[in-house]
């Protein structure tokens, strides 16, 4: 914590932010597009492997019929080929969608 009087001092203290902040943030739509795609397809990747978990913990657990598991594996099937046609034209790659959250932990 950070309690000083002096001002010169405070400044010193808060010198390092100067090249952490950018002195404009850039409003490039391509930049913004291309931002707002990884935010959301982390989002849905992220979404995308819970229910890869659950799926498989359900399976495992014999809680779903063949026709079940069936739709399922075509459900996650057709959404990878999705994300990869979403990856490519934004020119994302899979490390710019993980979020390095750590192992996905389903619940019970």
């Amino acid at each position: 914590m950070i309690v000083a009087n002096d001002e010169e001092a405070l400044r010193e203290q808060l010198a390092f932010t100067d090249s952490m902040i950018p002195e404009r943030i850039s409003a490039d739509a391509e930049i913004v597009e291309n931002g707002l795609a990884k935010l959301v397809m982390s989002i849905i990747e992220l979404v995308r492997r819970l229910l890869e978990k659950q799926a498989l913990r359900r399976m495992d657990a014999g809680n779903l019929s063949e026709e079940e598991i069936e739709r399922l594996g075509t459900a996650l099937m057709k959404l990878d080929e999705k994300m990869n046609e979403l990856k490519r034209t934004f020119g994302l790659s899979d490390d710019d969608l993980n979020l390095k959250l750590g192992p996905v932990k389903m619940w019970e």
